[in-house]
C-alpha cells in the first residue's frame, strides 16, 4: 500500500511542482507572490476542457490519434494562458512596479478574485465534465495499480520541469532572467530589457500552470471555477516548502506536498487531505522560513 499511495502522490505532486514554479519564478525576478497565478492554473483547465470538447466535432480522418490530439490541446491552452499572465502582469502589476509591496499585493488579490468570478459567469458554477477520450486500463505490478494516464502525466511533468531547467541555465533568456533575479538594475545597465524578462517570466509560469491544469482536468475528469484557489494554496505551499525563488526547490516542494497528502489520506484520513498543506505551511515557516532548498536573503530597505 505505501508503494500505490506513493505512485498517487507522485503524480499528484508533480502537478503542484508545475504550479509552484510560476510562484518561484515571479518571486525571484520581482519579489512579488502572485496570488493570481492559481486562477491561471483554473483557466488553463477550462481551455483543456474547451478544446477537448471540439475533438468530437473534428473529422474522422483527425480523430484518429487521441493521444496526439491530447498534447495539441495541452499545448494550445498553455499557449493561451501564457498569453493571460502577460497581459496579467502588464495591466496589473507594471503600473505598479515602483508602488509599496502592499499594492502589488491587492492587485494580485484583486486579479484573482476577477478572474475567478469571470470563469464562473461565463462557464457557469456546477462542474465541467471531460469528455473521456483516453481509455486508460488499469494494470498491476508488483502489488501496485497505475495506468498509462498516470505514467503520461508523470512523465510529461519531468519533461516540463526538465525543459524548464534547461532553459533557465542553457540559455540566453534564461540568463537574462537570472540577472534580473539577482540585480534588476544592474541588468538595466548592461543592456538587458527588465520589462521583457519579467513578461517573459509570468508567460513561462502560465505556460506550466496551464500544462498542469490540463493534466489534472483528464485526470479527475471534473473541474469547477474554484480550482484555482486550493491549487494555487497548495502549489505556493510546495513553493515555501522547497523554499520560494529556488526552480530546484518549486520541483521537489511539489512533489514531497503530493507524497505527504497522498500519505495522509491513505493512512489516517482523506477528509483532510487538504488540510496537511496548510499545517506544512506553518511548520516550515515556523522551523525553516528558507525552505529545503531556499537560501536566506538579506533583502536591503
Amino acid at each position: 500500500m505505501f508503494l500505490q499511495h506513493l505512485l498517487n502522490g507522485v503524480t499528484i505532486g508533480s502537478s503542484y511542482a508545475l504550479i509552484a514554479l510560476g510562484y518561484t519564478l515571479v518571486y525571484g525576478v520581482l519579489k512579488l507572490i502572485n496570488f493570481a497565478h492559481g486562477e491561471i492554473y483554473m483557466i488553463g483547465a477550462y481551455l483543456g476542457f474547451i478544446l477537448i470538447s471540439l475533438i468530437p466535432t473534428l473529422p474522422p480522418s483527425l480523430q484518429g490519434n487521441v493521444v496526439l490530439l491530447l498534447l495539441c490541446v495541452m499545448l494550445l491552452a498553455a499557449l493561451l494562458c501564457a498569453l493571460y499572465g502577460y497581459y496579467l502582469e502588464r495591466i496589473c502589476y507594471k503600473p505598479l512596479r515602483n508602488a509599496p509591496r502592499l499594492s502589488p499585493l491587492i492587485s494580485a488579490l484583486g486579479a484573482s478574485l476577477f478572474l475567478q468570478n469571470f470563469v464562473m459567469i461565463t462557464m457557469g458554477a456546477r462542474d465541467k465534465i471531460f469528455p473521456q477520450l483516453l481509455k486508460s486500463a488499469t494494470i498491476t505490478l508488483g502489488g501496485v495499480s497505475f495506468t498509462w494516464l498516470q505514467v503520461a502525466i508523470i512523465a510529461s511533468s519531468l519533461l516540463l520541469m526538465a525543459g524548464l531547467s534547461l532553459f533557465i541555465n542553457h540559455t540566453k533568456f534564461g540568463t537574462a532572467i537570472r540577472a534580473v533575479s539577482s540585480d534588476p538594475y544592474m541588468a538595466g545597465l548592461l543592456g538587458i530589457n527588465v520589462d521583457s524578462v519579467i513578461s517573459l517570466t509570468f508567460m513561462a509560469g502560465s505556460f506550466l500552470a496551464a500544462c498542469a491544469g490540463v493534466m489534472i482536468g483528464v485526470y479527475y475528469g471534473t473541474i469547477n471555477f474554484t480550482l484555482g484557489y486550493l491549487g494555487g494554496i497548495k502549489a505556493f505551499t510546495a513553493a515555501v516548502l522547497g523554499g520560494i525563488g529556488s526552480v530546484g526547490g518549486a520541483m521537489v516542494g511539489g512533489l514531497l506536498l503530493g507524497i505527504i497528502e497522498a500519505l495522509g489520506a491513505g493512512y489516517f484520513s482523506s477528509e483532510y487531505k487538504d488540510v496537511y498543506a496548510f499545517f506544512i505551511l506553518i511548520g516550515v515557516l515556523i522551523l525553516k522560513p528558507s525552505g529545503l532548498l531556499g537560501r536566506k536573503s538579506h533583502e536591503r530597505a
